[in-house]
């Protein structure tokens, strides 16, 4: 989910997936892997989203799904993963009809 998360917050803010690749340092290819959730980010590339979108890297952890031993493990966070799911259409869709 973070990979989407990552989308929604790129978009919402008008730049391309090049753009931001070249602004990170990074391939455009490395960057498609991320973001379509084949590949995970960094926290050194979740710093540079810190910094380019002024938001803490705890905000963009909430949007990880599942703690380091992959697991799910109660009530919290099954509600914070339907929050950030939430959160996540709502860029979208903020994203998709132009911002107020």
């Amino acid at each position: 989910m973070i990979n989407d998360a990552l989308v929604a917050i790129r978009k919402y803010h008008g730049i391309s997936q090049t753009e931001l690749s070249s602004q990170f340092g990074i391939s455009n290819s490395y960057l498609s892997e991320i973001e379509n959730g084949k590949k995970k980010p960094s926290l050194d590339l979740l710093e540079k989203y810190s910094e380019q979108f002024d938001m803490p890297v705890s905000s963009l952890l909430f949007f990880s799904e599942k703690l380091d031993d992959g697991s799910v493990v109660n009530v919290a966070t099954k509600v914070r993963m339907a929050s950030a799911k939430k959160i996540i259409r709502l860029m979208e869709w903020l994203s998709d009809n132009g911002k107020s």
